[in-house]
């Protein structure tokens, strides 16, 4: 009896071998953007479409490199950036960088700021 136990063990273990290398090849994990390499999914977050590490997803800006996280930065051209790098960087400028300061009305017959 714990022979035929054994040997069901046995032929189970190998078909899940067989079945575990077909998925294996048929599912491939998907590399980070940043270093090209496989992310799996304990290392995986999800931003911009695209599967990052987690130190990878970071702020495209050369002097600030912060670690970001999914949904909380801002995106261009399909690379992410922190808010204030974001705003910096591609915002309105002006005095304020886009704040209501930036956006004074001038009176057309005087010249003077409403």
């Amino acid at each position: 009896m714990s022979e035929q136990k054994y040997l069901a063990f046995c032929l189970m273990d190998e078909t899940l071998r067989v079945s575990d290398s077909r998925v294996a090849n048929a599912i491939t994990m998907p590399n980070c953007p940043r270093c090209n390499k496989p992310v799996y999914f304990a290392e995986r977050v999800t931003s911009i479409g695209k599967d990052w590490h987690r130190p990878c997803l970071r702020c495209e800006n050369e002097n600030c490199k912060k670690t970001l996280t999914a949904g909380g930065h801002c995106e261009r051209q399909g690379k992410p950036y922190c808010n204030q790098c974001y705003g910096a960087l591609f915002g309105p400028k002006g005095y304020g960088h886009g704040g209501s300061e930036s956006h004074t009305f001038h009176n057309g017959l005087t010249g003077k700021a409403n």
